[in-house]
């Protein structure tokens, strides 16, 4: 009772929304649905990944420092070292102790190609993702539509019911001014009165169906809805295309850049760098043996690199992403051939439901014929109250399954058209 009570509470205290058509419906439960945050969130993480990927065009900087102490370091051989004493030179040599403050400076030439394959599959996988959430959203849209067509279906047979009751209560008013003639009997104005109250609860259960629908809608929608609209027949969509093959597609886009990708780690690398550095031993070596001091020293260049082991592993990378591209592609033939199975199925269901729509029509316009000869015989005294209460119990039951085949016709129309390829 108490979760009854917060439902109701929320409805309530939703925006009024007058009378709703279903487009309407649909469009109210995509931009209230919480998910719709998450296109945001999709577009906010492309950029990201999009400036991330210019920036591996940026300068790489490396600043490093190093201390270290060498088992073994460059020295001069005896000989030379006598001389070099006897001629007033003392040259100690490189000592073991090295010590070094470094900045590396890397610019890329040429990457293979794979900066420019990541900026592009990231915008795919996007759309992958954008693709995902149109599934979710067109999923969306068929629970809306069942909602909204059995709401209007229980409408319809709450005001077929409201025409019985008033049916009923027409007959009740005769029937007790027949009492009062003296050609009618107190036990038939309590058959009929006891009839119009079964009709009183029968409405109050279909409100109550109806309003279940109505709160459900309202849910979903963020509006407060009481009123539906009955739509016309759909036209079939030109050019429409499901978002589950789109889906596929923007998988299989994501497919081929990955293989893009992969191919790229087998090129070789171009880039230009610098190295920069502050300490002992520097480049100089001589001055290095000669003196203890740090320097400065520094190099520029331009490398090559190229990783040959990327092609140990490229084969099987290729396989994988075919065997990939073939399970979306039966994906693709599961959807089509579902779909084009469901459609057969609906369409069979669109002629079946028009055939009975017809006979309907001509069935409800019997038994309303059958009901009026049924009053006037009975006011005649010809039948009694049962077969007159028979007649339009039969009445109302034909006019009731008219209007929920009409409805299941249309319901059934706007399937086809939402599943249609």
């Amino acid at each position: 009772m108490k979760r009854i009570f917060l439902i109701a509470l929320t409805v309530y205290s939703l925006p009024l929304c007058a009378q709703t058509t279903l487009q309407e419906c649909r469009r109210l439960a995509r931009e209230h649905y919480p998910q719709m945050k998450q296109y945001e969130l999709i577009e906010r993480t492309r950029e990201l990944t999009l400036e991330n990927a210019s920036k591996s065009w940026l300068p790489q900087v490396i600043v490093g420092a190093q201390a270290s102490w060498q088992s073994a370091v460059a020295t001069f051989p005896e000989q030379m070292t006598t001389m070099l004493a006897a001629s007033g030179l003392d040259l100690p040599g490189i000592r073991q102790d090295q010590y070094q403050v470094s900045l590396n400076v890397s610019q890329t030439l040429w990457d293979g190609g794979q900066s420019k394959v990541e900026r592009e599959l990231a915008q795919a996988q996007a759309r992958v993702d954008e693709g995902s959430l149109d599934v979710d959203f067109y999923a969306l849209e068929q629970r809306i539509d069942d909602l909204y067509f059995g709401a209007l279906m229980l409408q319809g047979r709450i005001e077929q019911a409201d025409a019985m009751k008033t049916l009923l209560q027409s007959n009740l008013d005769q029937v007790r001014s027949m009492i009062k003639g003296g050609v009618a009997m107190q036990s038939d104005a309590d058959a009929l009165e006891a009839e119009l109250l079964g009709a009183e609860e029968n409405i109050a259960s279909l409100r109550a169906a109806r309003d279940n629908y109505l709160q459900a809608l309202s849910l979903f929608t963020g509006e407060r809805i009481e009123a539906l609209s009955t739509p016309a027949m759909p036209s079939r969509r030109e050019g429409f295309v499901r978002p589950e093959l789109s889906l596929i597609d923007a998988r299989l886009n994501t497919l081929d850049l990955q293989e893009r990708l992969v191919k790229t780690t087998t090129m070789p690398r171009f880039s230009l760098y610098a190295q920069g550095w502050y300490g002992y031993p520097g480049l100089d070596m001589f001055k290095s043996m000669a003196s203890p001091d740090w320097t400065w020293n520094a190099i520029v260049g331009v490398r090559m690199s190229w990783n040959l082991s990327a092609f140990f592993t490229l084969g099987n990378s290729l396989r994988k992403l075919d065997v990939a591209r073939g399970q979306a592609q039966v994906q693709r033939d599961l959807f089509n051939f579902n779909s084009s199975l469901q459609d057969s199925q609906q369409s069979r269901e669109i002629a079946r439901l028009e055939e009975m729509v017809a006979r309907d029509a001509r069935i409800a316009e019997l038994r309303r014929n059958v009901r009026e000869s049924a009053e006037s015989k009975y006011r005649g005294g010809v039948i009694g109250l049962n077969d007159l209460l028979k007649a339009i119990t039969d009445e109302n039951n034909a006019e009731t399954s008219r209007q929920g085949h009409e409805l299941e016709l249309l319901k059934t129309a706007y399937q086809i058209n939402h599943n249609a390829l």
